[in-house]
């Protein structure tokens, strides 16, 4: 997949996350949380399982963590790629590249 556009998912209430997504030349990840002394390693790596599970190579991904757990993460990265590249229903691999 290619994030051909910005997008963003998640809000900034507690336990949740705002993962923005825009084009670029390179990837990036950008990770703003409370708690990054603490989950910090945690949470960047499970963003990039979750890009390279979607073939993401390029793009600059922000996270504003808010407490969010590991499967609200995935999911806020996942949408907001999704929404990067218009996927409709029928793009989404479902039971395939998500997990």
């Amino acid at each position: 997949m290619v994030i051909e556009k910005t997008a963003m998912a998640g809000t900034l209430e507690s336990s949740d996350a705002q993962v923005t997504v825009s084009p670029a030349d390179t990837l990036e990840v950008v990770i703003e949380s409370s708690v990054i002394n603490q989950y910090g390693r945690q949470i960047k790596a499970t963003v990039e399982d979750v890009l390279d599970r979607l073939d993401i190579k390029q793009g600059l991904i922000s996270v504003v963590d808010k407490g969010a757990l590991d499967c609200t993460l995935k999911a806020r990265v996942e949408c907001a790629v999704f929404r990067s590249c218009d996927a409709s229903l029928t793009d989404i691999p479902w039971g395939g590249a998500i997990r």
